[in-house]
């Protein structure tokens, strides 16, 4: 009954196969099954005339959800208009209602393609059960899962309409959610069973389906011999399987899945090894300062000493847990630092803004570094706060005062992608130049330019509809136009306004789009999980080529926005009120979860006023990864990459793409994951 504890070995084990459609299921039917908390699933699968290409995440142990592309290879995409195969997209979501025990099944509730344009919406209720090398699977389906029809809607006697189904719902654009059609028309028994083998790797399959193949999307009906279907799974390794099976009775299908455990991700790290507690002394508080970067992460602003106090102010740039920072910090400076000193403490800024300042006592520190089981009474004993006013930190006797660091850069590659769209699968490889100059704490100059080394952009001719200006659908032209573009220039300023009010201001080119000039104010009080922010800009549309060239659109656009952490399953909320790109006016919800390992997985929508003006989808929407790179590389890292899933490029809804958040930049002023990331992470 036991799920494993992540994605590593799902491929292979019982009850846990990526179906046709993606998610944990059998192959045409759902199950009441769950991955592994964390997991990511990218799955492909073919049975004629549908292929079917699928992402699917599990951000929490009783929600499953992703997205699903579905190539009709006899209906040709009209819009593209050279007889591509028809794409449909579509979103499915499962939870969890009962969890598995001795003697009862685990019950699940489902909706397939409810977000999508609905051509194979479905609902369903599933329960799964376990029996030694058996897993038994019986569920209830609408729609598509129910086109069978062995049962009349049970909800009929509540009223009439729900006796008959939409032959399509989801309204005229597509893309809004079906509600208008959940569990309407006749229902259909599904289910199956899976066998784990005596070879390991094998799992064998065998179900019944609910769908009859004589009501298919696009007219599109397929003959059918047997409504039993046979199938198999192959593990190939621990993450990857093959799947195969003989479906209707009369068709083959292939498929493969792979997993990934975001929850788990990490790498085993090689960095330099934390000073020796009894070190020599340095000769110079400066060598401390480089010490105090190259080994433990930290960016020094200023070392001061304050009777019993030894004070480093400083920026984090390698650890992504300041305790591991704290932790290495605190050897090298007992071994410089007079007997007379009691007290380290660390005050961490970011981009000139307090932060926090974290205290140790010397002497519990280095009981805790000289035996384990002192770690208990130095752990209880250390003192956060953020009473950080102007002037605090300057106290005392100046030991090292850093020089500002002034000029840095970095090149590397990247790689633009998009595919769903009638024009295919776009990309471009780029190499982007980045660049910083300081003017001082606070303040700096950055820019941004790439240069396009390979795409096959020319493929790019579809450009949608819309009655809204166009403020995000001319992207193909933005992409196109010239292999080197100017993608950010722009000066930035922040500034402490006292208390828990943070503030920022900055002009220029601020994305490949627009230019303009803007500001941010944010309310974030210590290690508090809510916090308020409002931003408002000024922009104006960019010229295609990307260099200096402004068009004639210009807006305001801005938002009231608020940051809740809600204390269910570590899901952060952020919820955005104000007037977007195009001038419609609405709200953006944002839901996310960050696991241990760093990685943050995260979906949101979009509503304005736009109304039938917005075009296909209805509201804008979108899934997106934000991971660490510390999870990849054997070296720590602050740094981070993001993948973002947009089913449409649309005018409605869309937001300035600004280069930096105060919420971000005031990450450190919360506690949260600090004492979890304790236990030797300093050692």
């Amino acid at each position: 009954m036991a799920s494993p504890a992540g994605a590593d070995g799902l491929a292979g084990e019982l009850g846990t196969g990526q179906g046709d459609f993606g998610g944990v299921g059998l192959m045409q039917t759902p199950t009441a099954r769950m991955a592994p908390e964390g997991t990511m699933s990218v799955s492909w699968s073919r049975t004629s005339p549908y292929r079917r290409y699928n992402v699917f995440f599990q951000p929490t142990e009783w929600f499953e959800g992703g997205f699903r592309y579905v190539e009709v290879e006899n209906r040709e995409f009209v819009a593209a208009g050279d007889g591509r195969p028809n794409l449909d997209k579509g979103f499915d979501m499962k939870v969890r209602l009962l969890r598995e025990t001795r003697y009862w099944p685990q019950l699940a509730l489902g909706f397939r393609d409810v977000g999508g344009t609905t051509l194979f919406g479905a609902e369903y209720l599933a329960a799964s059960k376990r029996w030694h090398d058996l897993d038994f699977t019986l569920g209830l389906g609408w729609g598509y899962l129910g086109n069978q029809a062995d049962v009349d809607s049970p909800f009929g006697w509540l009223a009439e309409r729900f006796d008959e189904r939409p032959r399509r719902a989801g309204g005229d654009q597509g893309g809004e959610f079906a509600l208008d059609a959940l569990f309407r028309g006749p229902m259909a028994l599904f289910g199956g069973v899976e066998w784990q083998t005596p070879w390991a790797p094998l799992v064998l399959q065998l179900e019944v389906e609910g769908n009859d193949y004589a009501n298919e999307p696009q007219d599109n009906d397929q003959d059918r011999d047997s409504r039993v279907n046979l199938g198999a799974r192959l593990a190939l390794s621990d993450n990857l399987e093959l799947r195969a099976g003989w479906q209707r009775g009369n068709t083959a299908m292939a498929g493969v899945a792979w997993n990934l455990d975001l929850a788990g991700l990490r790498q085993v790290k090689n960095d330099p090894a934390p000073m020796p507690l009894e070190a020599p002394p340095r000769e110079s508080w400066a060598e401390v300062a480089d010490a105090l970067e190259s080994n433990a992460g930290m960016r020094v602003a200023s070392i001061r000493r304050d009777g019993r106090d030894l004070r480093v102010t400083a920026e984090p740039v390698t650890f992504r847990h300041l305790s591991q920072s704290e932790g290495r910090a605190a050897r090298i400076l007992h071994a410089q630092a007079d007997p007379e000193v009691e007290t380290f403490r660390f005050r961490w800024q970011e981009r000139g803004l307090p932060m926090r300042e974290d205290v140790h006592d010397r002497a519990a520190f280095v009981a805790a570094a000289r035996d384990a089981e002192a770690e208990t009474t130095h752990r209880h004993g250390i003192y956060a706060h953020a009473r950080l006013e102007p002037g605090t930190g300057e106290r005392g006797e100046a030991l090292h005062v850093a020089d500002p660091r002034r000029l840095e850069w970095g090149l590397g590659p990247r790689l633009d992608q998009n595919f769903g769209g009638p024009d295919g699968y776009l990309y471009r490889l780029l190499a982007v130049l980045n660049a910083e100059y300081r003017t001082d704490a606070n303040g700096w100059f950055s820019a941004g330019v790439t240069a396009t080394l390979l795409d096959n952009l020319d493929n790019y001719e579809y450009i949608a509809e819309s009655r809204l200006p166009r403020v995000r659908t001319f992207i193909g032209d933005y992409l196109s136009e010239s292999s080197v573009g100017i993608e950010n220039l722009q000066y930035t300023r922040t500034a402490h306004l006292g208390g828990s009010w943070f503030a920022m201001g900055y002009g220029g080119l601020l994305e490949m789009m627009f230019a303009g000039a803007g500001g941010e104010l944010l309310y974030r009080p210590f290690d508090s999980p809510f916090a308020l922010g409002a931003d408002l800009n000024w922009v104006r549309q960019r010229d295609f080529d990307q260099g200096f060239g402004l068009r004639d659109y210009d807006t305001w656009t801005g938002h009231l926005t608020a940051y809740v952490e809600t204390g269910i399953e570590d899901v952060l909320a952020k919820v955005s009120v104000g007037r977007y790109l195009a001038g419609d006016v609405g709200g953006t919800l944002d839901l996310s979860r960050e696991f241990d390992s760093g990685v943050r997985i995260g979906a949101w929508g979009t509503w304005t006023d736009a109304g039938d003006d917005f075009g296909e989808g209805g509201f804008d929407k979108g899934l997106y990864l934000s991971m660490p790179l510390d999870a990849f590389f054997t070296r720590s890292s602050r740094d981070r990459a993001a993948i973002a899933w947009q089913p449409l490029t649309r005018d409605g809804g869309a937001m300035l793409g600004r280069r930096h958040s105060l919420y971000e930049m005031t990450h450190e002023r919360r506690l949260d994951g600090y004492w979890e990331a304790y236990p030797r992470t300093w050692d």
